[in-house]
């Protein structure tokens, strides 16, 4: 029987990959989105060209009950999940801090802070076997922002981001004698849609000779480090985190 993964913000960029990779690995696979249905759809489609079941799940992770609902239209139809991608996250237009509105705060840090909490929560009542579970493995996405800091660009999201490597060390310890790995992946600059949300679609060009690498990273490329972290090829590690960011 096939282990089931719920990947949030599954219909684009890391996501998207992860929840591909997810299906080529033998994954069954649920999916979050909360617009673009036609990229769910296709994310759905490729994970059964795979020969696994996937399924869309339409939703906000900073709602309460469509959390809820999320995790209980996935164990109706997929089974327990044995593997939570935190992946949702958003990023406001570049910005000072001194020009930030509480109502830009308040978003970014519902979805990108509230919601993995959020998540988490429904997966550890799922996973552990002080629940009644079989244990799993929890993947949140930090970024390497929460080191940098994102300064005149979004130190909001960067602080979100630092939240969730505090969020990702107190879960992994809470957990550790339940059967639950938590860990945490950081990406760098990678090529996906968010620079464009940011206001920037040439973002990466301005900031490539900054990356020891010399280029970007791919949302394949931080899915790989997502999928050993799932797997029990990671069996030993929590509380750790895989910086995916060429060096930078």
């Amino acid at each position: 029987m096939s282990q089931v993964v719920v990947v949030t913000g599954g219909s684009r960029g890391i996501g998207a990959a992860t929840a591909r990779l997810a299906g080529a690995r033998g994954y069954d696979v649920c999916i979050s989105y909360n617009n673009d249905s036609v990229a769910a759809d296709a994310v759905v489609a490729a994970v059964a060209t795979a020969g696994q079941s996937a399924i869309a799940v339409k939703g906000d992770v900073a709602s309460d009950q469509d959390v809820v609902r999320l995790f209980e239209t996935c164990k109706a139809e997929l089974g327990l999940p044995s593997g939570l991608v935190n992946n949702a996250g958003i990023v406001a237009l570049q910005s000072r801090v001194e020009q930030m509105t509480a109502d830009r705060l308040q978003r970014v840090f519902a979805v990108n802070i509230t919601g993995s909490f959020l998540c988490a929560r429904e997966a550890v009542k799922c996973m552990s076997t002080k629940h009644g579970g079989s244990g799993g493995s929890i993947v949140n996405l930090s970024s390497a922002a929460a080191r940098i800091g994102s300064p005149n660009e979004f130190i909001d999201y960067a602080a979100s981001k630092g939240a969730i490597d505090a969020f990702t060390l107190g879960l992994a310890k809470e957990v550790a004698t339940e059967g639950i790995r938590v860990n945490a992946v950081r990406p760098g600059l990678i090529d996906t849609e968010i620079h464009a949300s940011s206001g920037e679609p040439g973002r990466i060009d301005r900031l490539r000779s900054a990356i020891p690498m010399q280029r970007e990273g791919s949302a394949e490329e931080v899915a790989q480090s997502i999928l050993w972290l799932l797997s029990e090829d990671a069996s030993y590690t929590t509380g750790s985190f895989i910086e995916v960011s060429g060096g930078r």
